[in-house]
């Protein structure tokens, strides 16, 4: 799959696992996905910087917009990449229906 297809398949399942429709991104203020996304590209570009962002396993961005417990790090750089992308497309998605 291309990355764009990984993404897609993400955003899919999040919003088909998770539950996390368009009416529930609706709920959340409007950055609140941008800046989730932005939490996981930031983790996926230290461990692709080489750098081993395990030293921060067990905290949370402080810009991450939600309850801890929905930080979920992979150890892949590429899976953060990819949830980073589907949060960036519902936060997109929200902005379009807005």
């Amino acid at each position: 799959m291309t990355g764009a297809e990984l993404i897609a398949a993400e955003r899919q399942r999040q919003v088909d696992v998770e539950g996390y429709t368009a009416e529930h991104d609706a709920q959340h203020m409007p950055e609140e996905l941008a800046a989730a996304g932005d939490a996981y590209l930031s983790w996926a570009r230290s461990q692709l910087d080489g750098e081993d962002p395990v030293h921060l396993h067990g905290r949370v961005p402080e810009w991450w917009p939600w309850e801890p417990r929905h930080w979920k790090p992979d150890a892949s750089p590429t899976r953060n990449l990819v949830k980073a992308g589907a949060l960036i497309a519902a936060a997109i998605d929200r902005a379009l229906r807005a």
